[in-house]
């Protein structure tokens, strides 16, 4: 199955590659997931760039302590999916392999380490209109297409 992409790479721009892992947290009923907003107000997926010879996993319970403070278990492996974008903070072009899991659990344990984002419980239809990347917004229509063969344990 191919892999799907978002954005579009422009001929004759250096992209540099940051492979990132996400996260869908959901709430006790869930019925909302979590987003983060940074500091430019866009909303986003819990997780992030991958660090060298770290782990999905490894990636993710790193950037859930980070950003969310929150000890997950990371479970449903969702799909990958290929983005291509500007950073007009970061005066950069990327391209962003991403992989998507769903949490099993988590637990707050500490208030974020990072500071500046702010979190957002939101229902599935409203995540995915506030999501600003492709890839984030396909990641959680993957989740409501598969959610019948998803456990949460």
């Amino acid at each position: 199955m191919a892999i799907k992409q978002f954005g579009e790479k422009l001929e004759g721009k250096n992209y540099q590659l940051r492979v990132g892992i996400h996260l869908l947290v959901f709430d006790d009923p869930k019925e909302k997931i979590l987003l983060v907003s940074p500091p430019n107000g866009s909303y986003l997926l819990p997780g992030g760039e991958r660090e060298l010879n770290e782990t999905h996993v490894e990636t993710l319970k790193r950037e859930s302590m980070e950003e969310l403070g929150f000890d997950v278990t990371v479970g449903f492996y969702l799909g990958e999916a290929d983005e291509y974008y500007y950073s007009t903070y970061r005066k950069n072009y990327y391209h962003n392999p991403a992989h998507f899991y769903v949490a099993s659990s988590w637990k707050e344990v500490s208030a974020p380490l990072e500071e500046g984002n702010s979190l957002r419980w939101a229902t599935l239809s409203e995540a995915i209109q506030l999501l600003k990347r492709g890839s984030h917004r396909w990641a959680v229509s993957q989740y409501m297409e598969q959610a019948d063969n998803i456990t949460f344990e």
